[in-house]
C-alpha cells in the first residue's frame, strides 16, 4: 500500500512510546499516511509519569520544519507540545512560509500524570498568534479552562468555552469530554456554521496514555485524504475508542492505547 497523503509533526516525544511523537507516528503510519517530524522536545517518562522535559531550541525546531517541507511538502500540520513562547512564535512564522491549509492543533498543557509540559508565556502566545492561524484546535477539558478562563463541569459549560474561543479567532474547535464524570463521553465540536456532539461508550480503563495526541493526528491524517473536519473528527474517535477498547495494557501505571487496531498484516508476512 502507498501512503495516501503526508503529514508534518510538530510536537514532543516520548519515551515509553505511548503518547507525543510516537503515538503520532504509529497513529499516521496505521491510517495509511506518511509521517514527517520536527521535534519540541525530548521527555524522559514512563507510563506512572515525567521525570524531566528537555526542550529543543525554537530555531532549530523551525529549521526542521521549514527544511523537512521544502523537499516533501506535507498535506496537513498536526502540531502538538509547544514548550516556550519562543517555540510558539517560531512555529507562527513557519506556517506563515509553508502555507499548508489543514493545520490542527492539539494545545498540549499536561501529561497525563499531571505534569505540566508548557509555560504560562506560551500559553498567551498561543491564544494571541497561533490559535487564529490553524484549521481546529481540540483541547481537553482542562486545557479548554485554561485557554477561556471558562470553569468546566458539563456539556453546557463545553459549549460555551468552544463558543469563546471561535470568538478569540479560532476556525474550528472540537472540545473533548472525557474529563468530565459521565457515563458516556462527550466530544463537541462547534465552527460559525453550527454545533455537533460526538457521543461514545466510556470504556472502563486506565490504560488511556496518548489518547489526545493520538486523536488529533487522526483527524490530522482524515482531513489530508479529503475528508470534510465533522466526518474527519467523527472517523478520528472511532479509531482512537477502538484503540482504548483493544489497549495492550503495558506499563503499570497510565499505559498506552492499540495504534495497531486498524492495520491488517499481509499473508506473506505472517
Amino acid at each position: 500500500m502507498k501512503p495516501k497523503s503526508k503529514i508534518l509533526i510538530v510536537a514532543g516525544s516520548d519515551s515509553s512510546g505511548g503518547a507525543g511523537l510516537q503515538a503520532d507516528i504509529k497513529t499516521v503510519t496505521s491510517l495509511g499516511s506518511y509521517a514527517m517530524t520536527a521535534v519540541t522536545a525530548i521527555t524522559i517518562q514512563n507510563t506512572l509519569g515525567v521525570k524531566s522535559v528537555i526542550p529543543i531550541s525554537a530555531n532549530e525546531i523551525k529549521n526542521q520544519i521549514i527544511y523537512v517541507a521544502k523537499d516533501i511538502r506535507p498535506d496537513a500540520i498536526k502540531i502538538g507540545m509547544l514548550h516556550s513562547s519562543e517555540v510558539v512564535k517560531k512555529v507562527v512564522d513557519s506556517l506563515g512560509r509553508i502555507k499548508v491549509k489543514n493545520v490542527v492543533l492539539d494545545p498540549v498543557m499536561f501529561a497525563k500524570g499531571g505534569a505540566k509540559l508548557i509555560d504560562n508565556k506560551a500559553i498567551q502566545v498561543l491564544k494571541d498568534k497561533l490559535m487564529k492561524k490553524v484549521f481546529l484546535i481540540t483541547p481537553n477539558i482542562p486545557e479548554a479552562e485554561v485557554l477561556t478562563g471558562v470553569k468546566i463541569h458539563d456539556k453546557l459549560d463545553m459549549i460555551l468555552a468552544a463558543n469563546k474561543l471561535i470568538n478569540l479567532g479560532v476556525k474550528n474547535v472540537l472540545i473533548k469530554g472525557g474529563h468530565l464524570k459521565s457515563k458516556n463521553v462527550e466530544d463537541i465540536f462547534l465552527n460559525r456554521s453550527g454545533i455537533k456532539i460526538y457521543e461514545s461508550q466510556r470504556h472502563n480503563t486506565k490504560n488511556t496514555h496518548g489518547t489526545g495526541c493520538t486523536l488529533s493526528s487522526a483527524i490530522t491524517t482524515f482531513l489530508s485524504c479529503g475528508k470534510s473536519i465533522k466526518k474527519a473528527c467523527e472517523l478520528g474517535i472511532m479509531y482512537v475508542n477502538s484503540a482504548i477498547l483493544t489497549n495492550p495494557k503495558f506499563g503499570k501505571g497510565h499505559g498506552p492505547i492499540n495504534h495497531l487496531y486498524s492495520v491488517e498484516i499481509n499473508k506473506k508476512f505472517k
